[in-house]
C-alpha cells in the first residue's frame, strides 16, 4: 500500500509545512543535511494521517510529541496511528519536543542510523 494521502490528509500536510513547530525545524535541517543519501520528507500525508518526518526506502516515520501528546485522549489516539502504521510495514520514532531542543544533532544521527538500517535490510 501507498501511504500517500487522500486529497483532505494532502492539504493539512501542506498546510503544516508552513507552521513547523522550533523543534520541528530544528530537527528538519539537521535530517536533510545527512551525508547517507538518505531523503526525508516533513510534514508527510499518510492515510488519514499526517507524519511530522517520513523516510520512505526505510519505512520510518518520526514524531516530534509536544506536551499535547501526553493529555487528553491524544495518547489513545497516538496509539492508534502506531498500529495502523505498523499495519503497513511503518515503523515510528518519537521524540520529546524537548528532547529534541536539547539534542537535535544526536536525535538525528540516531533517526539517520535507524533509517539506514531499515533501508539496508531486505
Amino acid at each position: 500500500m501507498r501511504l500517500d494521502g487522500s486529497q483532505p490528509s494532502r492539504g493539512n500536510a501542506k498546510r503544516l509545512r508552513k507552521v513547523m513547530t522550533p523543534p520541528e525545524i530544528g530537527l528538519w535541517l539537521a535530517l536533510r543535511k545527512n551525508k547517507t543519501g538518505l531523503r526525508f520528507r516533513r510534514q508527510h500525508a499518510a492515510g488519514r494521517y499526517v507524519l511530522d518526518f517520513y523516510c520512505a526506502p526505510a519505512r520510518l516515520a518520526i514524531e516530534v510529541d509536544g506536551e499535547a501528546h501526553e493529555r487528553g485522549d491524544r495518547p489513545a489516539r497516538d496509539i492508534s496511528r502506531d498500529n495502523w502504521l505498523a499495519g503497513h510495514g511503518v515503523k515510528v520514532l518519537r521524540y520529546s519536543a524537548k528532547d529534541v531542543l536539547g539534542n537535535v544533532e544526536g536525535v538525528a544521527r540516531q533517526i539517520v542510523d535507524i533509517a539506514r538500517q531499515r533501508s539496508d535490510s531486505p
